[in-house]
């Protein structure tokens, strides 16, 4: 495989990384949602009719749990992420992609050992076959299974990230290691902002 046929398998898999973390990240949010509405029924139905369905207070941890890992890597892709940029905007071009770079690999590392402990509270609830302390009495291993498994996809996400940011910084594609990792500028978050209102307009038209 050529060098170019290898940058242009990695962009592929960063798009379908991208398009998969979207769907996650809206099923995410329609489960937090979901936990919205269990737990404003509940309070309702304590209220006025007297009976409570028992679990929205678990459910809706396990649902915030699960949707907050699975919007990691959408997070992450569309740069999403708060970083202290105070001294980098006055750093020279090439030296700014290189922290760029550098943050990167410090950021799957973190991911990389955060997973593996995860996986090691995931396994050991199997193992014992933990359930919670309530009512539902939910073996844990479900609600951790699926915490888990954002992580992964984070650790993957991020791999393919840093490996695309690996290769333009080696062949001084500067440019694209600062749309992979860098900071987002003023410019392209308010060319997004604008993006926004117009997709909003034109839907209130139709």
């Amino acid at each position: 495989m050529t060098r170019s046929e290898h940058f242009r398998l990695l962009g592929g898999l960063l798009r379908r990384a991208e398009t998969f973390s979207r769907v996650a990240v809206w099923a995410g949010g329609a489960l937090t949602i979901a936990s919205v509405l269990l737990i404003s029924f509940d309070v309702l139905a304590r209220k006025f009719l007297g009976f409570t369905t028992g679990g929205a207070d678990e459910l809706s941890s396990y649902a915030f749990a699960i949707s907050t890992s699975w919007a990691l890597a959408f997070a992450t892709l569309q740069r999403a992420n708060v970083r202290v940029d105070v001294l980098y905007q006055k750093l020279p071009v090439r030296v700014s992609a290189v922290l760029d770079w550098v943050s990167m690999v410090a950021l799957a590392v973190f991911m990389v050992f955060l997973t593996y402990y995860a996986y090691e509270v995931v396994q050991m609830s199997w193992a014992q076959k933990s359930a919670a302390n309530t009512p539902l009495a939910t073996p844990l291993w479900i609600p951790q299974g699926l915490w888990l498994l954002g992580l992964a996809w984070m650790c993957i996400t991020v791999a393919l990230m840093l490996a695309r940011a690996s290769a333009a910084l080696v062949t001084g594609d500067i440019e694209l290691v600062k749309e992979i990792c860098g900071v987002r500028s003023a410019q392209e978050e308010a060319d997004e902002e604008a993006a926004a209102g117009e997709r909003m307009v034109k839907g209130a038209a139709a």
